[in-house]
């Protein structure tokens, strides 16, 4: 008989996407199918989810959640098994997931998320016997409640894993809200919710679930510690060998250069010069220079300070000046985004950006750049790293987190044993980041040197299948009762 797995997500691809964790719950499943362990994913039911919906089955009604009635409904879409959790009053609105038009978050998120992790405790306390999983899989501060439902009731419960993927998100809200939560007044305890004066959702799953896992065993460490734990590292510490890194993968059938429709040509390993077309079409479609001796650096990413753009912003003229491009997408901190603006109108041809988010294009940024930019000032694992080296763009990365776990430097050591996959830099600041600018167009310069380096890197084994396995074996401790 396969593992039964509930997992508890906000948004999974390709229904719901503001950021990694959607291509994590999307990819994940199908991996672990291959570990004899069946997936079965709890979503809020936003309108884009319950559109996507086949056949869908009402498998439980509440009659009274926080206020309406609501349903809890099975079926499949793209391929993934789902409970919904439709709840109009909670889920029935326009655009994103958390925040309204106006990018302010929505004022009920706490109970809109509360309803997420109550229904999934009451799940794996057998509210529908014929779907109580073996263990209950929550990702993120959304889900970060169901261990404390789990723990605060009477009745039997299964065991549970709580995966951060950033712990900057943490979900604090007022402790008054602890009624409207349907939490007993004990669960407001520093061994509880509790949390600096509030009720912390995030706190809560790491405090009471029976395993903490983060995205990559760098972040894991880095957590622990006073400068990376956000005012969670002494819980973090406490929790000893309960907690662990496992580093994501990527959908290597949706990021494969090979087969890829979004790009403007296929190649592989043995036909890299068909790499050249997307290059020039990545410079059409931004406006920059067609010319395919300069160095094309790409970003795809959120505009924020954690991400270290500014870095970069900085640092362009220098750039520019030694004969790069940029490609950047992405949408974000206005002063980023207005600064990068700025660029692309001060460096004609030299520097392209487009605000927003758009998957076409970020597949050919992928494709089409010679270099992918990740100078995050903290990244727990990083997705965009990992499909640049599918797609032979050699990662710039500061080393942080699962950017040090999956980008091999190409110090003079690594280029003589030719295991080299990338460039990093340590620490992060602008010194540093130029200092790893200057190495990566000496490297640009040696071409034998950089089609090794790609070559390295298109070999490595960034798919789910080691992940999956990793997964896999909690999953059978947990439900064996050995956490």
């Amino acid at each position: 008989m396969p593992l039964k797995i509930l997992a508890v997500v906000s948004e999974i691809y390709p229904l719901v996407k503001t950021g990694g964790l959607a291509d994590v719950a999307g990819a994940l499943p199908g991996a672990l199918a291959a570990e004899d362990v069946q997936v079965t994913t709890l979503v809020p039911g936003y309108p884009a989810v319950k559109t996507a919906l086949k056949k869908p089955e009402t498998v439980h009604s509440f009659p009274n959640l926080f206020g309406h009635e609501a349903r809890l409904l099975k079926a499949q879409a793209k391929g993934l098994d789902l409970l919904v959790l439709d709840a109009p009053h909670l889920y029935d609105r326009p655009g994103n997931p958390y925040v309204d038009a106006d990018g302010k978050d929505w004022i009920d998120n706490p109970l809109r998320f509360a309803a997420l992790s109550r229904v999934a405790a009451e799940i794996g306390q057998g509210l529908v016997p014929k779907l109580t999983p073996d263990v209950i899989h929550a990702h993120d501060w959304q889900a970060g409640l169901a261990a404390a439902y789990l723990h605060y009731s009477d009745k039997p419960a299964v065991p549970s894993v709580m995966t951060v993927h950033n712990l900057a998100f943490q979900g604090q809200y007022g402790r008054d809200l602890l009624p409207a939560l349907g939490l007993p007044a004990r669960a407001y305890a520093i061994d509880g919710v509790e949390y600096y004066g509030t009720i912390g959702f995030l706190k809560a799953g790491l405090q009471l679930s029976d395993r903490v896992t983060t995205v990559s065993p760098t972040y894991a460490a880095e957590i622990r510690t006073p400068e990376g734990g956000m005012g969670l590292d002494g819980l973090l510490r406490s929790r000893g060998s309960a907690v662990s890194g496992i580093l994501n993968g990527i959908d290597t059938g949706v990021w494969d250069p090979a087969t890829d429709p979004r790009i403007a040509a296929p190649y592989d390993l043995a036909h890299l010069s068909a790499r050249a077309a997307n290059k020039k079409a990545l410079q059409k479609k931004l406006g920059l220079d067609v010319d395919p001796n300069a160095l094309v650096f790409g970003v795809v990413s959120r505009l924020s300070w954690q991400k270290g753009l500014d870095l970069l912003l900085d640092r362009l003229p220098a750039l520019v000046a030694a004969g790069g491009q940029l490609a950047l997408l992405g949408s974000g901190e206005p002063a980023l985004a207005g600064g990068f603006a700025h660029a692309s109108v001060a460096h004609g041809g030299r520097v392209g950006m487009v605000n927003g988010y758009d998957e076409a294009l970020a597949h050919l940024i992928q494709a089409g750049s010679d270099v992918i930019l990740v100078p995050s000032r903290f990244e727990p694992c990083g997705l965009t790293q990992l499909c640049a080296l599918r797609y032979g763009a050699l990662p710039l990365v500061a080393r942080v987190g699962g950017l040090a776990d999956t980008v091999i430097d190409a110090n003079e050591v690594a280029l003589a044993a030719g295991v080299g996959t990338g460039i990093q830099f340590n620490p992060v600041t602008g010194d540093a980041f130029e200092s790893a600018l200057t190495r990566t167009f000496d490297l640009w310069r040696d071409r034998p040197a950089w089609k090794k380096l790609q070559k390295n890197a298109m070999k490595l084994d960034v798919s789910w299948t080691r992940p999956a396995a990793a997964y896999a074996r909690l999953y059978r401790e947990l439900a064996a009762g050995r956490a």
